[in-house]
Order: structure tokens, then C-alpha cells, then sequence
């Protein structure tokens, strides 16, 4: 009978664990939260109002921010509180001084900060076999004693020693001494293009630590980071190319809800899209503490939106038979998740078009975001791509001193290079190696893109220059175009070996990338879209997603209903909807004309409604 009892507690607990089929769903607590734990009555009432709303596989129990330290016993009555519910617990650590100083962090360099910083990891060891780091495990001190310690190197390379020797010096290794099994995990924020300047080392922290973690909040795409909607799962998708299958999970907090409940829905879902395993919800006192209210309802609920505001805000009957009232942002997390995991184990591996970031690059910031928002399928990746018919390379390449040689591999293998006009004028010697491109320094307004259609406001790109018949626009843009003044290459071919180079024109606020007419953005889709094998003909601010199992998700990101058609070659007879299995034909469609052949496709139009998805399995 004992035995009995102990495996349906063991079978029960399992059960409890495990909420979500494709994913687990996770919150963490910061240590303000935490400590507040030690009133039992607090802890149980403010989890019986997220638990009520919202599934929750995992807590993560912060033990120090701001330079509050969780003392044991509250930490220990915490993890048995979650342990007797089936609730998996880990720690964490935000290696912050003052929060609201502007993130002030530690100065890893000082003494006193360093005996704090090993202090702190010993602490959290002891009573966790797993923690993460959250965001601030970097450094923008520039005291006196950092700035001697600096001496005359670049605050670019003293910060990436630095923080890796922080890393293993007074994290890791201390931490392993007081518990030997214990995981420590780094979770990198989403500003990934600007690491290195603070000391975040994408080269050696992937591997240094046992894992890692990504930051998924987009918010408002308007704000000061300029985190385009894309980003929620292009991030994933980098991070988990750093060392694959060592990439954890996402993290997404309650930011853009002034944008309404779809903002913070599709951060939610475009995590999961990205196949990975487990999503933290930042944080406890969030999920809490914004309350439902109208002002999340947008203009275009109602309309059979994939999102559905009324769905989220409908009382919610428990497993007892009683309803309860949905009242806290905890409620929009559980249907949204709840929703997708439907969906996400349909779905393979992703793949996209690779794009080559070397470690520590900059130049082109988030580009690869923007272009994710017209509907390019990213995958960005720390080495260059190999046996790719399409490689895209942005400014950031130029910090590869082999990037030549590299690219003339690439056309001479009969393949294609896509570069931006950024790359062209970083290294603009360099490039004419291939052909005698120049990207200047003047400026053209444009709006008209001939027989591609109007942008319907100005645009301000670079002049990018070169020798008639050596290269051929492939799309103009001019004002007008088909009026005698001058046009502008925003797509340009250049052919080298058995291969093409196109350089492709990017504004000069990337924004405007969304103003490009459907018709321009469909021909740049179909370049740069050969390892995909299919493509969008669209408007921008629709997403495309792929998976290796003939799977592939479309999105729209506008306010407004979207017609777009999804072109896929002639052998895709249907394509079949993963929720509803409804098939979809193909209408006829002209055979696209290559530099080799005549290529037959089949084209699939549909209607997308506003913030809303559709995903398709291939009908063959």
C-alpha cells in the first residue's frame, strides 16, 4: 500500500511537471518577490492567483538584485512550497548594484566587487543545482579603478577579458566547489549587436558556461533599441547556432502593452516558433501586477483574430468545477501558450537564409530583423555558411579579414553572395577585386519604383555606382523612375565567375524597408529565397517561417488585413492547414524566368487578418 502511494505521488508530480506537450513554461521571481516569501500567507495567496490563471511547469527563485541577498531560510521555504506542488525550482542571479541607477552594475576589476560577486554565486550554489544569470552579467563601469585597469586597451576588448575571466574566476569555479553538480547559466539579453561593448563574449561564453539563455522581448519596435517584432525569434535562432543544443530557452516580460495584448501574445508565440524548448515569463510580480483591462482590446479584436482579447478575458472554470475571473496578464500568457503548443510540435527544425555574422562584428545593427519583417526567413550564423546557394552578408562581415577569399569561393562554385550596401562601403577596395562597385557617399529621394510599383513616400538611400555592363539593376527606384530622372540601384546583379553578387540597398533609416512596394520586396525575396524554396509575395510586416519537415507558419504584423501568396515550386500540389485541415490549391502562376532556366512554381493566395498567423504542412 506504501509503495502504491509513493508512485501515484511520483505519477502525480510528473503529471504537474509537465502542463505543455511541445515546451515547458517557467516564471522567474526576483529576489524583491523572493523575500517576500518567507510570509507563508503571502506566498500561497499571490500563487494561488498566478496558478488559478496560468500553467506554470517551472520557478526560477532569484537570491540577489540590487544588492539584496535572500537569506537561506526564505530561499529553502520557497523551494518546498513549489517542490509539494510538482513545481520544478532553480536560482538566479541579477549581478546588479543599483537597478534604477541606469542598470548599475558591478566594477569586476575592484576587490571589494569581486569578493561580492563570488560571494553571491557560492550563496545560490548552495541551494540549487541550477541558476541562471539574468541580463546584467556585463559591466558598464568605467570607475577609477576600472579605468586604470583598462589602461590602453579598447573598453571593447578589456571588458570581453574581463567578463570572461569574471565568468570563470568568481562565478563557475567557486560555484562548482560548493556544489559540484550545480548548471550556471548565462542568459543574454536581446541588444545581441552591441555585446561586446559591455563585456558579453558570444565567441567564449557559450562555451565557458553549462548554457545559455536568450532575451525575447521585443515591446515596442519604436522604442530606443529599435527591436523589430522578428527579433522574438531570429534570436533564438542565432543564439542556438553559437553552440547548438545548449541554447535553453526564451524570456519574454510584459513591455509593449501599450501597443495592446497582441504585442505581448506575439513575443509569447514567435518565441516558441523558433522550436525551443522552454519560455521564461519575466516575472512573478508582472504577472501579478498588470491587471487585464479594455485598454488591451485593439481595434481589430473581434474579427477572428488569432489572438483572441474576449478568449483570455472569459472567466476560467478549474479542475474542482468552480470559475474564477481572470484578472492579471498571467491569463494572456496561458491561453497564448496554450494555443501555440497545439501547433509547435507539427513543426520540424527551422531554416532560413544564412546570414554571416562574425564574432564581435558591428555595422548593419539588427538589419537581419527588418528583413525578417519583409519576409526573408533568417538564420544568422558566427561562421561562414558552406554549401548555401545564397549566403547574405551584411557590414558585419567586413570584421572577417578573409571575407574575400570567402565570397569568391562562393561565385565560383557557381553559387550567389547578396551583400548590403553597407558592406560595399566599408570595404569598398576589397570588393573590387569582384567587381568596381562603389557605395558614395551621396544620397538619392526616391519613391518610384517602375513597374514594381511607389512607395508612396520618400526614401532616403545610399548612391550605390557602377560600370555599365559589369552589373544590371535588377530594381530601381527613382523619382520618377519613368519619368527621365535618374534612377538608383536598390538591387543590383553582379556577375562573377558562375556566380552572382547582388548588393542590396538599404535606407538609410531601416524602417523604410517596410515602405518598399510588394513588388520590389517580392523580386528580393525570390533572390535571396534558393535554399528556402519558397518564397512570400506580400507587403511587408508578414513573416515566414520553415521547418525542415515541409511545415512553414505565416504571419502578419500589420493593423490591417494582408493578401499575400505563398510561391512554392510545381512539385506542392496543396497546402494543407495545421489547425483546421483545410487543403488550399494552387492557383496558376508564370514561370519565373532565371539566368539558367524557366522555373515553374505554384502560387497559394490567402487572406491574413491583422496580428495573425496561419501555418501549412506541404500537399504533394
Amino acid at each position: 500500500m506504501i509503495l502504491s502511494l509513493l508512485l501515484c505521488m511520483v505519477c502525480n508530480t510528473a503529471v504537474q511537471a509537465k502542463a505543455y506537450k511541445s515546451f515547458k513554461v517557467s516564471i522567474y521571481v526576483r529576489a524583491y518577490e523572493v523575500e517576500k516569501m518567507k510570509d507563508i500567507h503571502w506566498l500561497d495567496s499571490t500563487w494561488t492567483a498566478i496558478s488559478q490563471q496560468l500553467d506554470v511547469d517551472k520557478i526560477y527563485l532569484e537570491t540577489h538584485r540590487d544588492l539584496l541577498i535572500v537569506d537561506d531560510a526564505t530561499l529553502e521555504q520557497a523551494k518546498k512550497y513549489f517542490h509539494d506542488r510538482g513545481i520544478e525550482t532553480a536560482g538566479g542571479i541579477t549581478y546588479t548594484i543599483d537597478e534604477s541607477n541606469s542598470f548599475e552594475t558591478f566594477c569586476y576589476s575592484d576587490p571589494e566587487h569581486r569578493k561580492m560577486v563570488q560571494k553571491i554565486a557560492e550563496h545560490t550554489a548552495k541551494h540549487f543545482d541550477e541558476f541562471i544569470l539574468d541580463d546584467f552579467f556585463f559591466t558598464s563601469c568605467k570607475s577609477e579603478v576600472e579605468i586604470k585597469a583598462k589602461g590602453a586597451q579598447s573598453w571593447m576588448d578589456y571588458r570581453l577579458k574581463l567578463m570572461t575571466e569574471a565568468g570563470r574566476n568568481l562565478v563557475l569555479k567557486p560555484a562548482k566547489k560548493v556544489n559540484p553538480k550545480v548548471k550556471v547559466i548565462i542568459k543574454y539579453p536581446n541588444w545581441y549587436d552591441h555585446f561586446q561593448g559591455l563585456g558579453f563574449n558570444l565567441e567564449e561564453g557559450p562555451q565557458l558556461f553549462d548554457g545559455v539563455w536568450t532575451g525575447t522581448e521585443t515591446r515596442d519596435p519604436g522604442g530606443n533599441q529599435h527591436l523589430q517584432n522578428y527579433l522574438s525569434y531570429n534570436v533564438i535562432r542565432y543564439f542556438d547556432n553559437l553552440r547548438p543544443g545548449y541554447n535553453g530557452g526564451g524570456w519574454v516580460d510584459s513591455g509593449g502593452l501599450n501597443l495592446g495584448m497582441d504585442r505581448y501574445a506575439e513575443q509569447l508565440h514567435l518565441t516558441m516558433l523558433s522550436k525551443t524548448p522552454e519560455i521564461v515569463l519575466f516575472a512573478y510580480h508582472q504577472l501579478l501586477g498588470v491587471k487585464l483591462s479594455p485598454r488591451f482590446r485593439t481595434p481589430w479584436q473581434g474579427m477572428g483574430t488569432s489572438f483572441n482579447y474576449d478568449e483570455m478575458t472569459a472567466p476560467i472554470r478549474l479542475k474542482d468545477g468552480t470559475t474564477v475571473e481572470p484578472t492579471t496578464m498571467a491569463r494572456i500568457a496561458d491561453v497564448v501558450l496554450k494555443q501555440t503548443d497545439k501547433l509547435i510540435y507539427k513543426l520540424g527544425n527551422p531554416v532560413g537564409i544564412k546570414s554571416y555574422k562574425p564574432f564581435h562584428s558591428t555595422g548593419d545593427d539588427f538589419l537581419q530583423n527588418y528583413l525578417g519583417m519583409i519576409g526573408l526567413p533568417m538564420d544568422m550564423q558566427p561562421t561562414f555558411p558552406e554549401n548555401e546557394q545564397v549566403v547574405l552578408l551584411t557590414a558585419q562581415a567586413a570584421k572577417d579579414p578573409e571575407i574575400i577569399a570567402k565570397i569568391k569561393k562562393q561565385l565560383q562554385s557557381g553559387r550567389d553572395v547578396v551583400i548590403t550596401s553597407s558592406l560595399l562601403k566599408a570595404i569598398p577596395e576589397k570588393i573590387a577585386d569582384i567587381s568596381e562597385l562603389r557605395c558614395s557617399d551621396l544620397k538619392a529621394l526616391v519613391y518610384d519604383f517602375g513597374r514594381y510599383g511607389e512607395a508612396g513616400r520618400d526614401l532616403l538611400i545610399p548612391q550605390v555606382l557602377y560600370s555599365t555592363n559589369d552589373a544590371w539593376e535588377v530594381v530601381s527606384a527613382g523619382r520618377p523612375l519613368t519619368g527621365g530622372v535618374s534612377g538608383y540601384p536598390i538591387l543590383l546583379r553582379a556577375p562573377y565567375a558562375t556566380g552572382n553578387m547582388y548588393v542590396l540597398t538599404v535606407p538609410d533609416d531601416m524602417g523604410n524597408l517596410y515602405d518598399y512596394p510588394a513588388g520590389a520586396l517580392n523580386e528580393i525575396r525570390r533572390v535571396l529565397s534558393k535554399d528556402v524554396g519558397i518564397h512570400l509575395e506580400a507587403p511587408s510586416k508578414v513573416g515566414l517561417f520553415v521547418y525542415d519537415n515541409e511545415t512553414l507558419v505565416v504571419e502578419n504584423f500589420n493593423d490591417e488585413p494582408v493578401e499575400i501568396s505563398i510561391v512554392t515550386g510545381d512539385k506542392v500540389k496543396g497546402l494543407e492547414n495545421l489547425e483546421c485541415g483545410e487543403v488550399l490549391n494552387p492557383l496558376p502562376a508564370p514561370a519565373v524566368a532565371s539566368r539558367r532556366a524557366a522555373v515553374p512554381t505554384n502560387s497559394f493566395r490567402m487572406m491574413l487578418l491583422p496580428h495573425s498567423y496561419k501555418a501549412f504542412k506541404y500537399s504533394k
